[in-house]
């Protein structure tokens, strides 16, 4: 059986790779003293049909792809971290198991017996993997210990194993994209108490990962298929521009605050109305995320939005979730949250979108 390789443990020296529909982003970093510094960070742009709904598509282009990136860049590395994103491929759960079972019970419980019953696939086609949390006494006055247990299609797994052996590189670690984020953001969600929830918004290409966390652990996670594509298409359809990938357009944009009472905006052209109506829809699924969330009792409140990935470049785009959902919001500067050390130019355009890769590099560092 092929594992979920490294999921939760430390990784060695080598190079974080973020897979995604439109791009390839790697980031080698290193950690002395402290202080993190990063060494090497390249991104290339992937061609359609490469990668599509978190899966590889071509294994052969992909590779080739992740050679050239490293050899142009003149980035040596042996080893690689990596993540899948999240979607209809992969789970993450918190269970309770009562707390008397010893390791090897434990893992032949979780595994063996409990995974099964909360996967959409068959068991036997999952890789599963899973840490302990901590102990609590539920209703019934019964110690148990909480499961953070995390699953994927195993033929998901096996395509990115398959994918880095063809570029010359063992692959140490594959994660979910969200528990690479939280890595990087580990400090900024240790401001907040043990009864308060954050949002994390992470918007990417074709979709947006929803992950709501107490005390940096996932409690809920969903994945909305609204990303930077969608918006960027309904704003060239609307101004009569021709079809693009690249998302260059929609990270000058600024989000207008001042609409009508129907949510239109004051003066503004086709293109931002279109705009403001997919992420109009994008404000109503996270609606409906927090209020499921926060519907299941356990008395927690949602205290921030934290917006990451490259949508979340859009002007203003915190200041419209803060009035669309009367919550706080503010963006992810991983860079800044981290201290990290660079002398390459990354843009305030760019950082909000290197969450993920960052905590890839984080684990190879």
């Amino acid at each position: 059986m092929v594992s979920l390789k490294g999921l939760l443990s430390r990784g060695s020296k080598g190079v974080g790779i973020e897979l995604s529909p439109d791009r390839i982003n790697i980031a080698q970093l290193s950690s002395k003293g402290g202080k993190k510094r990063l060494v090497k960070y390249a991104t290339v742009p992937v061609p359609e049909g490469v990668f599509q709904e978190g899966k590889i598509i071509d294994q052969s282009a992909m590779a080739e792809l992740i050679q050239t990136a490293l050899a142009e860049n003149k980035i040596k590395a042996k080893q690689a971290a990596t993540a899948i994103h999240g979607g209809r491929d992969t789970v993450t759960r918190i269970i309770p198991v009562p707390s008397e079972l010893d390791d090897g019970e434990l893992r032949d419980m979780v595994l063996n017996q409990e995974a099964g019953l909360y996967l959409p696939f068959p068991r036997e086609e999952a890789d599963v993997d899973y840490q302990k949390l901590g102990l609590f006494v539920d209703e019934d006055g019964i110690e148990k210990v909480q499961i953070l247990l995390v699953a994927t299609r195993r033929e998901v797994t096996d395509s990115y194993l398959q994918t880095f052996q063809q570029a010359g590189l063992t692959l140490d670690v594959l994660e979910i994209s969200s528990f690479a984020l939280i890595r990087t953001i580990r400090d900024q969600l240790r401001q907040f108490g043990s009864q308060e929830a954050v949002v994390i918004v992470d918007i990417e290409f074709e979709s947006t990962e929803i992950s709501i966390t107490v005390d940096g652990v996932p409690q809920f996670s969903r994945t909305v298929p609204i990303g930077t594509f969608q918006i960027q298409s309904g704003l060239s359809r609307a101004m009569n521009l021709p079809a693009s990938r690249s998302i260059d357009l929609l990270q000058g944009m600024t989000i207008p605050l001042n609409v009508d009472s129907s949510g239109r905006p004051n003066g503004g052209n086709p293109g931002t109305a279109a705009m403001l109506r997919i992420l109009g829809e994008l404000s109503d699924e996270l609606r409906r995320s927090i209020d499921f969330y926060t519907n299941q009792g356990e008395n927690l409140e949602v205290a921030q939005l934290l917006l990451a990935g490259p949508g979340a470049a859009i002007g203003q785009i915190d200041e419209f979730f803060t009035q669309r959902l009367s919550l706080p919001c503010s963006l992810i500067d991983p860079v800044e949250i981290l201290s990290l050390e660079t002398t390459a130019d990354l843009p305030a355009s760019l950082r909000p979108g290197l969450g993920v890769v960052l905590g890839l590099g984080l684990r190879e560092a």
